[in-house]
């Protein structure tokens, strides 16, 4: 699974609007290349190395899946998209909108198209003072000194000044939804996607805690003996977990993200259980269900059967194993009923069977979309 890394790109522009392709800039790498964590003052600098009228400029830092070189990429695919004609031959040029990388990490890269950190930075006043803004004290890759200190001592002199003009950092998910449930079929992704959220946008985590119930294995081996002891134990269980960890964390402040939600009890046992014991089970259910917190959005991803058999036996548990069709179908089939009839959630629909979210970050950067789309 790829990694999230922190990146520093410096923006400017110099012809038209500034600072709405300033802010078109921001919104498009919030949507194509990763979370925006900080976003400088806006700066009017003097055009470097020729005539031309003031740039506008800002350094933004962002978390982000993709590489350098497809970091790369998409950005300048941004600038194309914004208006940004390339014109051949050397020197200096105005623009409507440049994006620069000046560092990724602490990665020091020499390729053909892409040197890390960004080899003119250092002799840049716009970037220097715009990074020391938001990252004063970090340690400027491969010169053992802070940002800060290397801004106050940079041989560029020409001017550059704060202006009162104000960009609206995009929003991101914790910004919309305070508490996510993210659930599906087995296999189909729902904890890989929960890690994920978590570490870009440094969420609390609710994991649903399976792998130590002593009956599971009892359940694959023999359904109608341990039907009823399993779902039991898992009701307990989760009902438990969420309110403890809910509890825990304020709900007003913290980032939440849970790989489950407590309707995944009714769902299975409506699978597992025979009429009579399922009855018994819904009435301790509605009881439990009254005084669990409700998500802000709850996310549902499908995935085809195939896909599912396919992660399952990737993932390689061994009890896992013997899951059929039929079965994998009949969840299906309860979660559709489930989402039919649940109106009190805010639910969203992902369906994944064509995506790639763990390896690709394009995909990934899908989903997250769609999140942010939902109201």
């Amino acid at each position: 699974m790829s990694s999230f890394n922190n990146t520093y790109l410096s923006i400017g522009s110099n012809q038209g609007d500034k600072l709405q392709y300033l802010q078109r800039a921001l919104d498009a790498i919030a949507q194509k290349a990763g979370l925006i964590l900080s976003v400088s003052s806006v700066y009017q600098t003097e055009a470097y190395g020729f005539e031309a009228p003031d740039f506008y400029n800002i350094c933004v830092k962002v978390r982000t899946l993709l590489s350098p070189q497809a970091l790369l990429d998409t950005l300048m695919s941004i600038e194309k998209e914004l208006g940004r004609k390339r014109k051949s031959g050397t020197g200096y040029q105005s623009r409507v909108i440049d994006i620069d990388i000046v560092l990724y990490e602490d990665l020091l890269l020499h390729e053909k198209h892409l040197t890390l950190p960004h080899p003119e930075a250092l002799k840049r006043a716009f970037v220097l003072q715009p990074l020391a803004e938001i990252a004063g004290k970090m340690v400027f890759t491969g010169t053992g000194k802070s940002v800060s200190e290397l801004a106050k001592s940079c041989s560029d002199t020409s001017k550059v000044s704060i202006t009162p003009e104000k960009l609206q950092k995009p929003i991101s998910l914790q910004d919309k939804f305070n508490y996510i449930a993210i659930e599906g079929n087995i296999g189909a992704g729902k904890t890989t996607l929960s890690n994920m959220l978590a570490s870009q946008y440094n969420a609390k985590q609710v994991l649903e805690r399976f792998a130590n119930n002593p009956f599971l294995p009892k359940f694959y081996e023999n359904n109608e003996r341990y039907a009823f002891p399993l779902e039991m134990s898992f009701l307990a269980d989760r009902y438990q977990q969420l309110s403890d960890d809910l509890a825990q964390f304020d709900l007003f402040k913290s980032f939440i993200i849970s790989d489950y939600y407590i309707f995944k009890s009714l769902i299975f046992s409506q699978v597992t259980l025979p009429p009579d014991e399922y009855a018994l089970y819904r009435k301790i259910f509605n009881v439990m269900y009254k005084e669990i917190t409700k998500p802000d959005l709850y996310i549902y991803l499908y995935q085809n059967t195939k896909r599912l058999l396919e992660n399952i036996k990737k993932r390689g548990r061994d009890y896992e194993q013997n899951i059929s069709e039929t079965y994998l179908d009949k969840i299906h089939k309860g979660y559709a009923n489930f989402i039919q009839t649940e109106t009190r959630l805010n639910t969203l629909i992902i369906d994944v069977s064509e995506l790639d979210f763990v390896q690709n970050p394009v995909d990934y950067q899908v989903i997250i979309n769609k999140i942010m789309e939902k109201r």
